[in-house]
């Protein structure tokens, strides 16, 4: 197994004191994206991604880990069950309905959301309360903590975040975002 000692995003996020340049998030969401896309060409599905399982070699190398939850599939087809983080999971986990890779994407945005804001984007104290939460998926761009974002950065997260899995972003589509 590898070793990184250069820590992992949450680590990072939490020695940043919150929120990130956006610059250095668009970076790392670079990385990221490109690992899960990758994942999803050859039919797996990560499920739990997080800050937590974001790790760094350098700043020129994003790993993934943890792949505890994730699930190999077919193309075309979808898979079942709750898993995931409160947080970070995607409405449709939640719901119970069959889901396929955006669960990913929404993910990813979630990483985003915090590390452009310093927090996640339903941020509330109980699991319970965070899954009505994610479940409504009312996105919410607070001016205090948003007005340094750009409107491009801004558009990516409502694709990311959007609570309609047909018009969510694929990973290759949040590659070609502006």
């Amino acid at each position: 197994m590898d070793l990184y000692p250069n820590s992992d995003l949450h680590a990072l996020i939490l020695a940043n004191g919150g929120a990130f340049a956006e610059n250095e998030a668009r970076s790392i969401l670079a990385q990221l994206i490109t690992v899960v896309s990758h994942c999803h060409r050859k039919g797996v599905i990560h499920r739990d991604i997080k800050p937590d399982n974001v790790l760094f070699g350098s700043w020129n190398s994003v790993k993934l880990a943890d792949f505890g939850s994730a699930e190999v599939v077919v193309a075309g087809e979808a898979t079942t069950g709750i898993v995931g983080t409160p947080y970070y999971v995607a409405p449709e986990v939640l719901s119970g309905w069959d889901y396929g890779e955006k669960v990913d994407v929404w993910s990813a945005g979630v990483v985003l959301n915090i590390m452009l804001a310093g927090f996640p984007p339903f941020y509330l104290e109980t699991a319970v309360e965070i899954f009505d939460a994610v479940l409504r998926a009312n996105l919410r761009f607070p001016p205090r903590v948003f007005q340094s974002v750009s409107p491009k950065a801004k558009d990516l997260l409502r694709r990311m975040l959007c609570k309609d899995v047909y018009r969510r972003f694929s990973a290759e589509q949040v590659l070609r975002h502006p």
